[in-house]
Parts: C-alpha cells; structure tokens; sequence
C-alpha cells in the first residue's frame, strides 16, 4: 500500500492537470497550439514543481512560458545575408498580397468548382490566366510543386524510352548533391550528350537528333561558370538549328525572372527564351517572380496539354495556397524579392546610416560599410548587386542568430555584417531593436 507524502512533501503542491488545463489562459493556448501540446507543457511543469524547483503558485504562468508563440516550429528570421533568395532562410518572402491570399485559400474554397454551374471547373484557372498575361508569349501553362518537378514531367512525358539531347557543359549539379542527370535518367530517359565541358555547338545538337529524340534540353547551369575558351548556344541559335526537325525544344531557365531585367544582363528570363524560339520554358516560382515554391512550365499550347494529360502531373500538381499565392504575386503589387533586386544602392546607404547611428546611441560599435549582395538561388551567380551594410564586432553573429527574432547576417573580416538589401526596409526597427537587445544581455 502506498504511503501518502509528508505534509511538507512539495508533491503535495501539485497541481493537478485537469486543473491546470481549465484555468482560462492554458485552455486559450490548448485551443490555438493542440490540447496534447499543451498538456505536455503541464507535465512537465508538474515535474519541476514535485522537483521542488518550481513553487506551485507560479504553475500557470510556467506552462504558458513553456508553450511555443506559434503552432509551427519554424521561426520568421530577419534575412541580413545579402542573399535575396536564400534557399535555407526559404527562398522569397511573399508578398502582403501572397500571404492574404493564402490565408483567403486555407479554408473551403471554390479551387476546382464553377460556381455558376454547380459542376466541377478548371483548377486554378485564374492563377493561369495571371501566368499568361504576365507571359503573353506563351501559348499554355500548367502549374508543379518545383522547377525540378517541372523537368521531371517533361522528361517523363518527352523522353522515357526516347533520348534527351543536351549539352555536357549543363549536366550540373546544383546544391546539396542534386545533379541533373540524375533525375533525368530516373524518368527512364536517355541522354546524349553533345559537345564538350567548355564548348559546343548548333552543329552538335543537330547531329545527336534522330528519330529517338524526344527533345532538346537547354538547362541553366546555376552557379557553375566556365570562363575562357568556351562557347554556348543560345536558345535562338537552337531554335533556329532545329527547325523543320519537329524536335521541341525546352529551356529550364531556373531562377524564374519574367523579363530581361539591367541589373541581371546575362541572366535568362521567360519571356525572351519562349520570344527566341523555345517550345517549352521552366522556372521556379520562389526565386525571381518573388512567389511561392512552384515549377512553372509555360509554351506551346499542345505539348503543354500532353504534360497535363500525362499521369504523373497528377502527382506534382499544386494545392489551392500555392495557387492563390501565385496569382496574387502576378497581380499584386511588387513582391519583395523584386523589390529588393531594384533597390538604389544609396537608398540602401542612407537606411545603414540610420541603423548605425541609432546603434551607436545605445553605445553599440556599428559602422556603415559598402557591401555587395547576390540574387542566390542559382540565380546570376556572377553578378554582384552594389548596396550597404552595418558593420558589428564579430561576436555579434551567433547571439543575433540565437535572439527572438533570429537575425542571420555574415562573417567578413573578423566583422557581423547585416546586409540591408536582403531586409525590406519595414524591418529595420526590428534589427535595430534585436542588435541592442544583444549589446544590453552582453554588457
């Protein structure tokens, strides 16, 4: 039989976990976070205080301590790498527009219903018909969960059993040992590969097309760039050489940029590469449009229906918040990443020079330096954007990262930078506020 705890045992204090649960806060919190979350916020209050580290009187305000401010674990982050589409920080923040739009989409909505009707309806008609306007060039598009899925669809759909023909110098690896041959080859197709690491030509690709070929390949090759004796061909000279062959030709520009923007000259955009001749053009939604993860594919109107026909479409099709997040990207306002490419490298002066000086105020060491930034993403990996920084001792990193919000700058010269055109100016007073907290814990 169990011997009942002394009068002055603490596991007297307890509370109990019925009693915790309805006191009106944590049964709030139960309601937003999850009633199993919660509960295990009590226990293991109940635990320090049986432990005799907690006084009971303090049980409530301990399991709300306790519990996470969201129900997702993941943390919005200050973004001060000077990397506009940091693929671990997420890629492109969305848009005002975007995230109204998701929140509109979360629920019950009318993504495959024509209402006037009663009976079932296009799904994502509107997101695009926003695509197409934003790319009168092309003839059709469709919509998947990323560019790789995207290449994925039409090399199934294209290639499998047949050859993909494509340039040695674009079979890539781009980030975190994914290759490109690999997931073409895992579709069942066949490459052949044309020219050599530096150079090929319209020549070679002609003379690899036979009646096997299901299509020609030009790939962005992301960050990998060969300088010196080198030649490419552009998506006109392809074009042009395989006319009258009925080969398709698909370009996968990458980085998703509507149209030839003057900070990015090198860099391959939607609208020129179908406007050069390309029968199918692919790209990312979260890098340059500034939208969500998406594989766009936009081009002729009858191999786009073959890719919509086909069964793995089905699989890699998108839901209704990437929809809604997509078209309102195309038809809101400027999204953020866009903002951020045009930035005034003086505009981004003047906003450094405002951080620094309110950081020396609270006596913080803070300076402003000239720092460039870069599109990331595999985007124009050889064309820096000139811009502005704030400059802090280096110890400032790791507890900035670590602080509520997190902010990620860099390591440059012994010196934290916080690049400024990577954080949209509305955030400012929230680096400034985060960079003091730190300097205030530290002294």
């Amino acid at each position: 039989m169990a011997e009942n705890p002394p009068p002055d045992d603490p596991r007297r204090a307890v509370p109990r976990t019925d009693a915790l649960l309805a006191a009106p806060p944590v049964h709030a919190a139960a309601e937003r976070l999850g009633r199993e979350l919660v509960k295990d916020a009590v226990q293991r209050v109940q635990r320090r205080i049986r432990a005799g580290e907690l006084p009971a009187e303090d049980a409530v305000d301990a399991v709300l301590a306790a519990l996470p401010s969201r129900p997702s674990s993941l943390r919005p982050v200050l973004n001060a790498t000077g990397v506009l589409v940091h693929t671990n920080l997420g890629r492109a923040p969305l848009s005002p527009a975007a995230v109204e739009a998701v929140a509109a989409a979360s629920g019950t909505t009318d993504v495959e219903l024509d209402l006037a009707t009663g009976r079932r309806g296009p799904r994502g008609e509107a997101a695009l018909a926003a695509l197409l306007e934003a790319v009168p060039e092309a003839e059709a598009a469709i919509v998947v969960n990323n560019c790789a899925a995207a290449l994925s669809l039409v090399a199934t759909a294209l290639g499998r059993d047949r050859e993909l023909v494509l340039a040695r110098g674009e079979l890539v690896e781009i980030g975190d040992g994914f290759r490109i041959p690999d997931l073409l080859e895992a579709t069942g197709a066949r490459l052949h590969e044309v020219g050599t690491t530096n150079r090929v030509s319209p020549e070679d690709y002609l003379a690899a097309v036979t009646d096997r070929t299901g299509a020609v390949l030009k790939v962005h090759p992301s960050n990998f760039v060969v300088r010196g004796f080198t030649r490419v061909v552009s998506v006109r000279e392809l074009a042009e050489a395989l006319a009258g062959t009925g080969v398709p030709l698909v370009a996968d520009i990458g980085s998703g940029l509507l149209r030839a923007h003057p900070a990015l000259p090198d860099e391959p955009a939607l609208r020129s590469a179908l406007a050069d001749g390309a029968d199918l053009v692919l790209a990312s939604g979260d890098k340059l449009l500034g939208g969500p993860q998406a594989g766009l594919v936009l081009g002729r109107a009858d191999l786009v229906q073959e890719l919509r026909r086909h069964p793995l479409y089905r699989a890699l099709r998108v839901d209704k918040t990437t929809l809604a997040a997509l078209e309102a990207t195309l038809r809101g306002p400027v999204p953020p990443v866009q903002q951020m490419l045009g930035a005034e490298p003086e505009a981004l002066m003047t906003r450094a020079r405002a951080i620094a000086g309110r950081l020396a105020g609270a006596g913080v060491d803070a300076q402003v330096v000239a720092a460039d930034a870069r599109v990331g993403g595999g985007g124009a990996p050889e064309h820096p954007l000139p811009g502005a920084a704030v400059s802090l001792p280096g110890g400032f990193a790791e507890p900035l990262r670590r602080g509520n919000p997190p902010v990620v700058g860099y390591l440059e010269d012994g010196r934290t930078l916080l690049n400024l055109r990577s954080l949209a100016p509305t955030d400012d007073d929230a680096l400034a506020e985060a960079v003091v907290e730190v300097a205030r814990r530290w002294t």
